[in-house]
């Protein structure tokens, strides 16, 4: 569910509920909005990135490698009013020390199973760190 919540001091304020969680939004602030929400654009972003990491946790999980730590900083690129490439960088710490190439697998495996990056028509393109 989304309710529109503007009023003077943001106009382009909004709620979006999602799990029983609330998530105060506003348009990106090159738009006039509240640079301390969530903007749609990094929500999408956020998405790609989000699903990329649950299918390579998953994915570590079945090979019995336990992930210590995933992070990212993805990050989006726009051409007029259109996101033409997402760059997911992912880092990932594994508790013990893996063969060359797992990793990298793992990541392919991800992004060719994540239902969002099979669904936009924009690149999205996966830089592990450290691989």
């Amino acid at each position: 569910m989304s309710g529109w919540t503007g009023g003077k001091g943001d106009l382009r304020a909004h709620e979006i509920e999602l799990a029983g969680q609330t998530l105060s939004g506003s348009s990106a602030a090159a738009l006039g909005g509240d640079p301390e929400k969530a903007d749609p654009e990094e929500m999408f972003v956020a998405s790609l990135s989000a699903c990329h990491m649950l299918w390579f946790l998953d994915f570590a999980r079945r090979e019995r490698l336990r992930v210590v730590a995933y992070e990212d900083r993805p990050y989006g690129e726009m051409d007029g009013p259109r996101i033409t490439e997402v760059v997911l960088r992912p880092r990932v710490a594994l508790e013990t020390q893996v063969p060359d190439g797992i990793v990298e697998r793992l990541h392919d495996q991800a992004h060719e199973t994540c239902f969002i990056a099979n669904s936009v028509t924009c690149r999205v393109k996966v830089e592990p760190a450290g691989v």
